[in-house]
């Protein structure tokens, strides 16, 4: 009787009365253990721990080393079974957690109560790697391979992997742990939340290598995965590691076998290909048999495309303008690739579509005239990117009287970095997340009016949110071409960045700003880490530079940029790109010796990952080369930011083009070349003449204060207007019934 008044004592939380009441069931009758079991746990929750301890070794003193262990059977049970009831029953998780964290204490062996521990640490955010450490889990699971709780497993390395994919124990004990799984029941889910937490990983934490290898971990589990060997290829690439990526690409090629998968795992082994910047043949054959069935795809039209189809299929024909300047061929090829993505995301969304649309347009008929228009911002690129350096004029110096802002960020809800931070605290709401139709809801829900896109077809997630279209009016702008996806209404562009005609093939409405189509106030700069002698290059040397991925290293223009070299003696020629520069440099030191360039003038620089460093390492150079037919974006706008002249070859195409509104926006004309010829003659000019790179570096010195590339203010205000002039026009758009008492602009 008196232990069930303790009991009942002990799960009221009346712990005082409970002590006393276990106290004088043990001196009625001393031989019941379990009132020293539960005495102890009472004392540990009101924070007597040593006086816990003491009470379990009173109720084990004396007894024979089978009762002990007997005893501590027993003494283990009954704290895990009060565990669970603290957190299950009673919602006290952090007295589960203390309780558990004694159990680790006195019986450090416990494989379950261990990973019981870091679930609790990271429900509660009080994670911290040294809880990982001492969890000791690679010993335990080597020796407890067959007696495993799979599914505690995975909810914790899930976790773990979300926050602290850094770990040095992480990728050894994922290792460990396949074993186990093969041949279990959670065998395909383990592979899968593996593949998963690697997308998180190499994408929003940006820690490409360790996402290849959780790719091949899992795929011991699960070896004809076709998500995991093109994540695996994926990975590969954006960590530098472009042989293993090739290779892993064409093994996924070999998987894979629908018409829409055969073209994505042509597009994989094509980025695998054209980063490496020197395997152009090899590229060139792979390109022409992706458009051949790219073609095949517009014709047969298929309508049983899966979402997940549909998402790699936006960016399929990605790499077009790296091989051509060819821009009305392109875009009328995307266009139709993306309304066979349409006609199939519709038979997979068609209540969501419609169900957007007759909601915005009800809203009409209510809106208060007076409310402010809400712009929405969605973009997986709004961080340390060049969209994320290049946007922040405009969220700067957008109007607060006139337009509530909105974000909605590509990323894990528990992301953080500072300069996606920063947008943040520039907006009314930002939401996060990687899941298409939460990130669509978000935005029909905050009644957004005018939705701009950064990615354009370079983030499936984004191509996938604004097919849906959940806002009234869709717009892109600065993260790449337009897309061609049918449910964009606009393209913001500008007189220089698209030619005259451009309307023609461009199914998007083309919005020209008055002067540039991108604005920024300026760029932080570092120290530089980089000096001449480094490079063994003399001060009076002329150095040329160019620094771009290995996409844009066509060998047409690579071989102009030498002949520039060769025709202006003692010059230098200063390459960067990525880490792993064998291929390209091949690729460059082959083509020297045909031009006739000296190797030992070629100098091929590492990558700089702090952006201000890698600025000032820029004035190293008297003349940087722009990339043709793809120009350089940020690195020209960084460039003429230093004050350093550059060369550029002029196309038809937006990415042909940057580097020329670019130059006109900073009140510089010369360095712009309209073909090959040209683009010689003005490297050699300004190789052989110092008073022009002078003259061109004032004009780039004062343009800082001046010029309409670097005002982000009047450049907010011409986004502001062209914003006004949209929403009048869908206004104007619509029946007059549903306009009667609406605003009006």
């Amino acid at each position: 009787m008196a232990s069930l008044n303790a009991q009942a004592l002990y799960q009221t939380g009346q712990y005082s009365e409970a002590i006393s009441a276990y106290e004088s069931a043990i001196q009625a009758n001393p031989d019941i253990k379990r009132n020293y079991w539960y005495l102890g746990l009472v004392l540990l929750l009101i924070g007597q721990s040593e006086q816990a301890e003491a009470t379990w070794l009173m109720g084990m003193w004396g007894g024979e080393s089978e009762e002990v262990e007997e005893w501590q059977n027993e003494l283990i049970t009954v704290l895990k079974e009060e565990a669970f009831y603290q957190e299950i029953k009673l919602e006290a998780s952090e007295k589960s957690l203390k309780i558990r964290e004694k159990i680790q204490e006195l019986f450090p062996n416990s494989l379950e109560n261990n990973l019981q521990i870091l679930r609790l640490h990271l429900q509660a955010k009080t994670y911290a790697s040294e809880k990982l450490n001492q969890a000791n889990l690679l010993t335990l699971i080597e020796q407890n391979q067959t007696s495993f709780d799979h599914f505690l497993f995975m909810a914790v390395i899930q976790e773990i992997l979300n926050i602290d994919p850094t770990h040095e124990q992480l990728l050894e004990l994922v290792a460990l742990s396949i074993p186990c799984f093969k041949q279990s029941s959670y065998q395909t889910e383990y592979a899968n939340l593996l593949g998963q937490s690697a997308k998180n990983i190499g994408y929003i934490q940006y820690q490409p290598e360790i996402a290849a290898a959780l790719c091949e971990e899992a795929l011991k589990l699960d070896p004809n995965n076709t998500e995991l060997t093109a994540s695996r290829a994926e990975f590969y690439q954006n960590g530098d590691q472009y042989h293993k990526g090739i290779e892993a690409a064409k093994q996924h090629l070999e998987l894979v076998t629908t018409l829409a998968d055969r073209i994505d795992g042509l597009k994989t082994l094509l980025k695998a290909l054209v980063i490496t910047g020197g395997r152009w043949e090899e590229s060139t054959k792979v390109f022409q048999e992706q458009i051949t069935l790219l073609h095949e795809f517009v014709q047969v039209r298929p309508q049983d495309l899966t979402l997940e189809q549909i998402a790699r299929l936006f960016n399929s024909y990605f790499f077009a303008p790296y091989f051509a300047d060819q821009p009305a061929q392109t875009h009328r090829l995307l266009q139709q690739i993306n309304q066979v993505c349409a006609e199939n995301t519709a038979h997979h969304a068609a209540e969501r579509q419609t169900r957007y649309y007759q909601g915005y347009q009800e809203r009409l008929k209510g809106r208060d005239p007076h409310r402010k228009l809400r712009i929405g911002y969605l973009s997986f690129c709004l961080r340390r990117h060049s969209v994320g350096w290049l946007a922040r004029g405009l969220f700067e110096h957008h109007d607060p009287e006139k337009y509530d802002l909105y974000a909605y960020l590509v990323t894990m809800p528990t992301h953080q970095e500072s300069l996606q931070d920063w947008y943040i605290s520039r907006v009314k709401t930002a939401f996060k997340s990687t899941n298409v139709k939460d990130l669509a809801d978000a935005i029909f829900e905050d009644e957004i009016d005018i939705l701009i896109e950064l990615d354009s077809i370079t983030v499936d997630t984004t191509c996938s949110v604004v097919m849906l279209k959940p806002a009234p009016i869709q717009v892109t702008w600065l993260g790449w071409d337009a897309s061609g996806i049918p449910t964009i209404d606009y393209f913001i562009a500008d007189d220089h960045v698209l030619p005259a005609n451009a309307q023609d093939y461009y199914h998007e409405k083309i919005v020209r700003l008055p002067q540039s189509y991108i604005a920024c106030d300026g760029f932080e700069v570092g120290l530089p880490t980089l000096r001449r002698e480094d490079l063994e290059i003399p001060p009076e040397a002329i150095a040329y530079y160019s620094v771009q991925k290995g996409y844009k290293r066509h060998p047409d223009t690579m071989r102009l940029q030498l002949e520039i070299i060769k025709a202006v003696p003692g010059s230098y020629f200063l390459i960067k790109g990525s880490n792993d520069t064998e291929d390209m440099e091949r690729a460059f030191l082959n083509l020297a010796d045909e031009v006739g360039v000296e190797r030992d003038r070629l100098k091929f620089l590492a990558v700089d990952y702090s952006e201000p460093t890698h600025r000032a390492n820029m004035l190293i150079a008297d003349i940087v080369l722009d990339t043709y037919p793809y120009n350089g974006a940020t690195t020209t706008m960084e460039t003429l930011w230093m004050g350093i002249p550059l060369v550029t070859r002029v196309g038809e195409q937006f990415a042909a083009r940057n580097s020329y509104t670019m130059l006109i926006n900073a009140g510089v004309t010369e360095g712009i070349a309209h073909n090959a010829q040209e683009y010689v003659q003005w490297g050699i000019r300004y190789g052989t003449d110092p008073e022009l790179r002078q003259s061109v570096h004032q004009k780039l010195q004062t343009a800082r204060r001046t010029a309409p590339l670097w005002n982000g203010r009047q450049f907010a205000s011409h986004m502001e207007a062209a914003y006004e002039q949209m929403w009048a026009d869908y206004l104007a758009g619509q029946p007059v019934e549903e306009l009667d008492g609406k605003a009006s602009f």
